[in-house]
């Protein structure tokens, strides 16, 4: 079965200032769509792919079609960690935090820095490794599952993401999202390590 591109779970107008619908349009409607329509064209000529879940092609290729499937996935859960509603963490994901940054406000700098000090196209993400947080980021269209981690949560820091609204003040994309819209009950939904397929069947 073809990848779809999949649906946004709110409306694209429901971020206000903090992500456009003209952004939604652009980095949702042709981006995103466009490593779905690239990926499905890849695995289309080649028979030994075809049937193969996004977390599988993940997990095996390389190259041209890793690029796409990894950035199907890293998008699909993307959108999935973003809350047009302010939210804040609660229950386990708030003690995992406490006992590995010390505070919210603590995670979230790191975060930040983490996102604004990653160079050129990425993800910035936090993660569940041992049982405990860890806060990373990863180059182009590589992702959390390639590697065997457990994700929790990533920020989009292609520049696609967020020149509509912030030009190239990739600082002040990353720290009003971080505080304004970040899905807290995803990221805790995803301790369980259901994470990857959640944006596998997103893809």
């Amino acid at each position: 079965m073809a990848f779809a591109l999949p649906e946004l779970p709110y409306a694209k107008d429901a971020f206000g200032d903090l992500i456009s619908a003209e952004t939604f349009d652009y980095h949702h409607g042709k981006h995103h769509n466009a490593y779905v329509t690239k990926a499905n064209e890849l695995v289309a000529a080649d028979p030994a792919l075809q049937g193969k879940s996004l977390v599988d092609l993940i997990k095996s290729s390389k190259g041209g079609l890793f690029n796409q499937v990894g950035q199907i996935w890293n998008h699909s859960f993307y959108w999935l960690g973003l809350s047009p509603e302010k939210q804040e963490p609660t229950g386990e994901l708030l003690t995992l935090i406490n006992d590995g940054f010390g505070s919210v406000d603590a995670l979230l700098d790191k975060l930040k820095a983490e996102a604004v000090g990653h160079f050129a196209s990425g993800w910035a993400a936090l993660i569940l490794k041992d049982g405990k947080l860890a806060v990373t980021s990863y180059h182009d269209a590589d992702c959390p599952i390639a590697h065997g981690d457990t994700p929790l949560f990533i920020l989009d820091v292609w520049e696609h993401a967020y020149y509509i609204d912030y030009r190239n003040a990739r600082p002040d994309y990353a720290g009003a999202i971080l505080k304004n819209a970040v899905n807290w009950e995803f990221v805790a939904q995803n301790l369980d390590g259901e994470g990857a397929s959640r944006a596998d069947q997103q893809g």
